[in-house]
């Protein structure tokens, strides 16, 4: 979750590794791209931050030295950077960065009620979480994490129908 106020909800899927940086420079007109990409925590690729906004990129980093003018924070460590300038622009040693085509959105109210129905689990994340190398099993990992009884709900096939 990136932000969540009165007039909605916004926040990029964690785990769906998708396009090599180099792929989208031209598309999205981001002639500084490159430099972004060895900075690129592994895998090295852009991921889909969900179904809404799929012409956009959303960065985010962790850093030291920011630029207040490049660097939305998130946490004490985390923030979002704008691509539109050079890492050297937006902090002095930037450690890790992701980044998201697209992102998740919900109305205002909307994702309250999703929390209500019991739609999502809710568990306090690591910013390691962000930066997984292994983006496809960070969901069972975190559910895993949790211990006790939802650790079955972690080892549970992905199709149900199979068990």
């Amino acid at each position: 979750m990136l932000e969540h106020t009165d007039t909605g909800a916004v926040g990029v899927v964690l785990n769906r590794a998708d396009e090599p940086a180099a792929v989208l420079a031209e598309e999205f007109d981001l002639a500084d791209l490159a430099a972004w990409e060895d900075l690129l925590a592994p895998p090295a690729r852009i991921f889909v931050g969900g179904p809404v906004g799929d012409d956009s990129l959303i960065a985010v980093a962790e850093g030291h030295g920011r630029s207040e003018e490049a660097w939305g924070e998130l946490t004490h460590s985390l923030g979002t950077v704008d691509l539109s300038m050079t890492p050297t622009e937006v902090a002095d040693r930037l450690d890790r960065v992701r980044i998201f085509r697209g992102y998740a959105g919900w109305a205002p109210g909307q994702l309250e009620a999703e929390l209500r129905a019991g739609a999502w689990m809710v568990f306090d994340a690591h910013d390691d979480d962000l930066f997984t190398d292994r983006p496809a099993d960070l969901w069972r990992t975190v559910v895993r994490r949790q211990g006790g009884r939802l650790t079955w709900i972690a080892d549970a096939p992905d199709d149900l129908s199979a068990n």
